[in-house]
This record gives structure tokens, C-alpha cells and sequence, in this order.
């Protein structure tokens, strides 16, 4: 046995910072940092090949580069024929008997299943545990509760703004620069034709990759998605430069055409950094202070840049916010008892939609689509079609690479589906065909004409929007902002009615 160490610290996969909590105070002469791939984590859903190989890929870069400054590290490795059955719990364990700790540390974990088992720790193994604060996000999750208690709503217009006096981001004393909190009216531009869409920053898979790729293929070729191509940055030098990249070259346009979508463009002016934001490559407040000079240095307008702040500073810390105060009651919201089962078509794409088809089929290889894809496409037709809420969850939670039930959870189930009744989303965020042939290029491509509304050829967006505000007519038409959509719907006929019924209908059984 090795002489005893005075503290293990655990760092998971999505902790990948030299910045973290758990390591503050760190003593190379008497801790050793413990970091493993583990089985249950890898498999409690069938997360992506390419997650899981990206995760691996960088999970051993970052041990690598501690040892590199003087970290000691003991780093667990699945290997191509070894056991199946670890866990967190399981590693712990052999590190306790391995090394003899005073106590264990660990960074608060981002997914409630496994912060509750954490909480168990200290009794079942008998050792002091001392669970520390993520301090990289900058809202924590009491100053959250503090900000939603006593609210009726949680507008994250709202907290967003508190977020940005509290870090003085785009601030004039305690006005907004511009007389503006918001320019997201400025930020929905449909693709143009002749646009010049900058290439994205391509890694080569070095050793460590292709050694995890070889892993996954192995041990994970059931799972869903395409291994290759491998493009993911897996350290912290190779994130920096995507979010080089992305300033340089995508910021200045990414406001304008942030909503656009076009066919074989999966890419677009998007950013491509949550991957490495939500494992800890890139830190959230220098990403937002990167992007708040480039508007200061005249390199990137204001739309561009309070549009991508909004999007880290606003978005990602008020989704966490809403998932730890919701949970664990968040993951069993379903307000319109959705209960249809998730399509074969979000494995396979095999379907004569050809927005459905071209989202699916670049998930399936990028493990990535952009948050319009994610929102008006696939999750437009998630809510119309009345999908049941936890295999929606569950599939968003396997296929993109970004994903933590902390940050797709709310997503999914509030901003999505609807399924909290409007705890986080004012609306369901329902549309028909119009808004996609709108943003995107899909529809001149597509087996179904968007110009009809009823019959085989219409684009079934146009019956399943009326279908789905007819079914839930009880329900949804005492929303103000559904007072339009209600006022249209009331002055159909009844024959109308009931050829939106028989389209919807037929559709739905079909699929």
C-alpha cells in the first residue's frame, strides 16, 4: 500500500479546469488528484461515439498537462477488454484502499443523480468528504434561488440584466451601452444566398484521440453517431484557438444570421465553443470579456456581441439556475401529457422532411446542431407531434457532445416542450412551416410543398401547428401571447378543422 496522502481530489470529465474549486489548495508533496473514465457514466445513456471519445480525449490531456506541472495524478483508463462495471463510487473505493486519504474533495457535480450519490459518500466510506462550490459559473445556485424567491415568473430578461450590472459587462455607469439591454430584434436574418460562411477549425486527432476513438468503436459501437470525422479541440490551447477563431472571423456576423440555417452549412457563424465551455476548456467570464473588447475595439458590432454575452452570461447560468432549484420533481414535468414515442427517424433521418433529415443527419455526424436546429426543427416537431418528454430528454442528452442534463434538461422540458406549463417559457414555442422555409434553405429541397396546408403534399408543419393548438385549446388559449394563434383558429371552419385533423392524423400514425 502507498504511504497515506492527506487528500484525494476527484475531478470529473466536465471539470477540466486549472481553475476548478477542488483543487485550490492543492499540495503536490501530500495530495493526489484521482481522475477515471468510468463505465456507468459513459453508458446510463448512450451518449454519442463522438462525445464520449472527446470527453476521454480530454479527460487525458488534462491529467496529462497536471502531471506536466507538477500535479501527482492517479487517472483510470477503460481499456479495450477491461472491467465493465466501474463507477464513480466503485473508483473512490479502490483509490480509499489504494492510497489511504484523510479526505476526499471534490467540485460540486453538475447532474443531481450524481451530487446525491456524492452526498453519500462520507458514510459510505467511512471519510471525511468536503463537496466545494463550481465557482466557474458566475451565478451560484443560492444566488439564484435568492433572485427567484418570491418571483411568478423567472424572466431570464430579468435575471440577465442583474448579470450584467453584477459583472459590469456591457455596462455605461448602470445603463447598457447602446441604451439597449437587448438586440435580439436585429438578430434574426435568414441566410443570404451568396454568403461566405468561414470554415470551422478542424483538430487532427493526435495519439490520445485516436487511442479513445479505438476505445469507442471497441467497447461503444452500438452506441449512436459517426467517430469520424474527429475535429473536437481536446486541450485548453486548441480551445482557446476556436474562440480565437470565432472572434476573428464569425463574431461580426454571428448576431445578424445567428437564427439562419442552410443545407449543408451545420456550421454557420455559430461559435462551436459550448463543447469546451461545459467541460471546462475555456472559462465562461474571459469568453465574455473576449467578445466585450471585440465590440470596445470597433472589430464586431453590438448585436453581434450583446447576442453571444446573452447567450453565456443570461442563457447558461439562468438554465442552471432553474435546473437546481426545479430538481429532481423537473425531470417528470409533462403539463400537456405528451405521451407519443420518439421516432425512428432521430436515429436514422429516413424521413421525406427534409429539415428533419438534414438536422438529424448532421447531428448524427457533427454530434452538434445549432440552437435553431435544436429549437424550431427537431424540437418544434418534438413538441407538435407530442412527444413524450423523457425520451425527448433522453435523446438530446445522447447525441450533442455540449450536452449535461443541468443544461439540457431545462432546455428540453421548458423551453422545448413546454412540459413545466411555463415556468421558464412565456409560449410553447410552436411554428409551422413558414418560419423554417423562412430561416432556412430546407424547404426548396424537400418532398413536401411548404405553399399547402392540407392534403399528402402540404409540409406537415402547417396541419401539426393548428392540430396541436386544437388539442390543447383548454389548455393553452387563456396565454396572452397565444391570443393571435387563438383568434386565427376561431374563425376556421369546421371543415377546415377537421382536414387538419385528418392530416394530422394520418401523419402521426405513420411515423
Amino acid at each position: 500500500m502507498s504511504k497515506q496522502i492527506r487528500n484525494l481530489v476527484l475531478i470529473l470529465g466536465d471539470q477540466l479546469s486549472y481553475n476548478i474549486s477542488s483543487l485550490n489548495d492543492f499540495d503536490p508533496a501530500q495530495d493526489m488528484v484521482l481522475m477515471c473514465e468510468v463505465w456507468e457514466e459513459a453508458t446510463y445513456v448512450k451518449h454519442h461515439k463522438k462525445k464520449i471519445a472527446f470527453l476521454f480525449s480530454a479527460m487525458r490531456h488534462f491529467a496529462q498537462s497536471l502531471e506536466d506541472k507538477g500535479y501527482r495524478v492517479s487517472y483510470t483508463q477503460l481499456d479495450i477488454s477491461g472491467d465493465i462495471d466501474s463507477s464513480f463510487g466503485s473508483e473512490v473505493m479502490r483509490a480509499i484502499d489504494q492510497f489511504s486519504p484523510r479526505k476526499i474533495i471534490v467540485t460540486e457535480a453538475g447532474e443531481y443523480r450524481v451530487a446525491e450519490d456524492m452526498k453519500q459518500w462520507a458514510e459510505r466510506f467511512h471519510i471525511d468528504v468536503e463537496i466545494r462550490e463550481d465557482t466557474r459559473f458566475l451565478s451560484n445556485i443560492d444566488e439564484f434561488a435568492a433572485w427567484a424567491d418570491g418571483r411568478k415568473t423567472l424572466r431570464m430578461e430579468f435575471f440577465y440584466r442583474e448579470m450584467r450590472r453584477k459583472y459590469n459587462i456591457l455596462m455605461d455607469g448602470d445603463s447598457p451601452v447602446g441604451g439597449q439591454w437587448n438586440y435580439d430584434s436585429e438578430n434574426r436574418s435568414p441566410a443570404q444566398d451568396n454568403m461566405r460562411i468561414p470554415k470551422p477549425l478542424i483538430f487532427e486527432p493526435d495519439n490520445i484521440s485516436t487511442a479513445c476513438m479505438d476505445l469507442v468503436e471497441a467497447r461503444f459501437s452500438h452506441h449512436f453517431g459517426d467517430i469520424k470525422p474527429f475535429y473536437f479541440a481536446v486541450t485548453h490551447e486548441q480551445a482557446e484557438q476556436v474562440l480565437d477563431k470565432f472572434i476573428k472571423e464569425r463574431l461580426p456576423n454571428f448576431g445578424t444570421y445567428q437564427d439562419a440555417m442552410l443545407q449543408g452549412e451545420p456550421w454557420m457563424y455559430h461559435s462551436h465553443i459550448s463543447f469546451y465551455l461545459n467541460c471546462g476548456l475555456i472559462d465562461p467570464l474571459k469568453t465574455i470579456q473576449r467578445a466585450e473588447q471585440a465590440y470596445f475595439d470597433g472589430h464586431a458590432p453590438l448585436n453581434a456581441v450583446e447576442g453571444f454575452i446573452r447567450q453565456i452570461l443570461g442563457w447558461r447560468e439562468y438554465i442552471r439556475g432553474i435546473y437546481w432549484l426545479k430538481m429532481p420533481d423537473y425531470q417528470d414535468e409533462n403539463f400537456l401529457e405528451a405521451q407519443r414515442d420518439l421516432p425512428w427517424l432521430f436515429w436514422d433521418g429516413k424521413t421525406k422532411m427534409n429539415c428533419l433529415r438534414q438536422c438529424v443527419l448532421e447531428t448524427k455526424e457533427n454530434a452538434y446542431a445549432h440552437h435553431i436546429q435544436r429549437l424550431m426543427v427537431l424540437g418544434n416537431f418534438s413538441l407538435l407531434a407530442g412527444l413524450d418528454p423523457k425520451q425527448v430528454n433522453e435523446w438530446y442528452l445522447i447525441v450533442y457532445a455540449d450536452a449535461y442534463e443541468w443544461v439540457e434538461m431545462p432546455n428540453v422540458s421548458g423551453m422545448i416542450l413546454y412540459a413545466d406549463g411555463g415556468y421558464l417559457a412565456s409560449k410553447p414555442y410552436a411554428a409551422s412551416g413558414a418560419y423554417i422555409n423562412r430561416m432556412s434553405d430546407y424547404c426548396k429541397n424537400c418532398s413536401y410543398k411548404v405553399s399547402k396546408k392540407n392534403g399528402p403534399e402540404a409540409c406537415p408543419f402547417n396541419y401539426l401547428y393548428w392540430d396541436f393548438f386544437i388539442r390543447h385549446e383548454d389548455t393553452l388559449k387563456g396565454n396572452p401571447r397565444l391570443n393571435h394563434s387563438y383568434r386565427t383558429l376561431s374563425k376556421m371552419s369546421d371543415e377546415k378543422r377537421a382536414a387538419i385533423k385528418h392530416d394530422a392524423d394520418r401523419f402521426l400514425k405513420e411515423l
